[in-house]
């Protein structure tokens, strides 16, 4: 396999530190598509072969790639809280579905500061029973962060599952303002 896959494909990658440890961003033409947490040696090896194998291409790091740019600015400028909202090209090509449908109704309808219940969610996408498929699709968001679902949340008030881990998690929503700073 090189470094283009199906249709030419590209994808590049670069490891950024952020409040929450370092994080594997990966973009192609298309634009993001994929966000890793806790990207060390090896996670991001994990995580690097699992792209080649689903997107048919060897990513390659190239943390000046102009495909990655914007989104290590907007990544940086979000963790010192002077973005609220991701403005990026996406590359959805790792997931479709109900899955996709879902995150796209989060990423554009749940806002900074904001959490959902997972039923919620479901009823917003016309499926009012599907409060655990939702809860599915979180745990299956290949972008994370940009595509909050760090905001979906247990309709009595419990702070839900989260792929990053439950103290990443508070510290996303203690990072909006949902959730008070830890004192320790």
């Amino acid at each position: 396999m090189d470094s283009l896959g199906r249709d030419g494909q590209q994808v590049v990658w670069a490891v950024v530190g952020t409040g929450i440890g370092p994080l594997l961003l990966a973009a192609t033409r298309a634009g993001l598509v994929n966000v890793v947490f806790h990207a060390t040696d090896a996670v991001r090896d994990q995580a690097l072969a699992r792209l080649a194998g689903r997107l048919g291409a060897e990513p390659v790091e190239a943390p000046d790639s102009p495909l990655l740019a914007e989104a290590i600015r907007q990544v940086d400028a979000y963790f010192a809280g002077e973005r609220h909202a991701f403005e990026l090209p996406l590359d959805w090509s790792l997931i479709s579905g109900f899955n996709r449908q879902v995150l796209r109704e989060l990423a554009s309808e749940v806002p900074y500061g904001a959490v959902v219940g997972y039923g919620d969610l479901a009823r917003r996408v016309g499926q009012p029973r599907a409060a655990q498929a939702v809860g599915t699709a979180m745990g299956a968001n290949p972008l994370p962060v940009v595509v909050p679902c760090h905001r979906v949340v247990e309709s009595d008030g419990g702070i839900g599952g989260f792929g990053g881990g439950l103290e990443t998690k508070r510290k996303l929503l203690a990072l909006e303002g949902v959730l008070p700073e830890p004192l320790f």
